[in-house]
């Protein structure tokens, strides 16, 4: 499934094709995706302009001059395709997993020029119109927890979040009430990185009284900077994910990197620094 790092760089690519612009035509290929679509779908989308589109976790969040907003969540195979108009035009993107046209589900030809088209063998991915009233309530956003990038995800928060949990650290840092958009790849390694073990846990990083211990300083520094450094170069190489039997990239560490499984997902982690 598509993770934060993927779905922020899709939004960035979307958005000056989208932003500011008009549907002129929505094309649904069949009724469905994960859920039915809205009633009315298409003809809820066609004329009405874009006036911002953001991200909140895994979701995309197109807000649309109609006052409704256009929920898009990738799934687990879900991808955006652009094809421009012309040959003068900036630029043609395709995420697409599985470029079959047989899964290109859903068709938004743009006033800028391009047709946005979802793609998703396994339709696993959902798209959604909800007021702004009812968005949180509608879509499950209310109960996902701080923008790992954002101001108020730190050390504070992530240690209040892990106060008292008897869970795994692993386990705590995947759930999206505690902190938003991280997923398997990322967790194992921002984990790596602040050498915390992922089965400690995950009350251990902070203390009776809920205040951050230094792994959950550590952690938090680790989360932002895998993220960032992801977004910015999106085929950098994982430092422990999906790298079993290899020697830990930590300097002076003699660990070999190991995969466990936790709740059903492998785990890769160095047994040797991650305390």
């Amino acid at each position: 499934m598509p993770e934060l790092p993927e779905v922020e760089a899709v939004r960035r690519v979307l958005q000056p094709v989208m932003e500011g612009a008009r549907f002129d035509e929505v094309l649904t290929h069949r009724p469905d995706l994960r859920t039915a679509f809205p009633s009315d779908f298409a003809a809820r989308l066609e004329g009405r302009r874009v006036r911002s589109l953001q991200r909140r976790g895994k979701y995309l969040l197109a807000d649309l001059s109609s006052g409704e907003i256009l929920v898009m969540h990738l799934g687990m195979s879900g991808s955006f395709r652009l094809d421009a108009k012309g040959d003068d035009a900036p630029h043609v993107y395709d995420s697409a997993r599985d470029a079959s046209v047989r899964h290109d589900h859903v068709v938004f030809r743009m006033s800028s020029g391009f047709t946005v088209i979802f793609n998703d063998p396994r339709r696993f991915g959902f798209m959604d119109l909800v007021s702004r009233d009812a968005m949180r309530d509608r879509t499950g956003l209310g109960s996902l927890g701080p923008e790992p990038l954002s101001e108020e995800f730190d050390a504070v928060a992530l240690a209040a979040a892990c106060r008292g949990k008897k869970t795994s650290l692993k386990a705590a840092l995947s759930d999206q009430r505690v902190v938003a958009g991280l997923g398997n790849i990322y967790v194992c390694e921002a984990l790596h990185r602040a050498r915390l073990s992922p089965r400690r846990r995950a009350s251990t990083i902070a203390t009776r009284a809920g205040s951050p211990r230094d792994a959950a300083v550590r952690l938090t520094a680790a989360i932002k900077k895998v993220l960032r450094d992801a977004i910015a170069r999106d085929d950098a190489p994982f430092r422990v994910y999906d790298r079993e039997g290899e020697r830990c990239p930590t300097r002076g560490c003699s660990g070999v990197i190991r995969r466990i499984t936790q709740s059903g997902r492998s785990t890769f982690f160095c047994p040797v620094c991650q305390k």
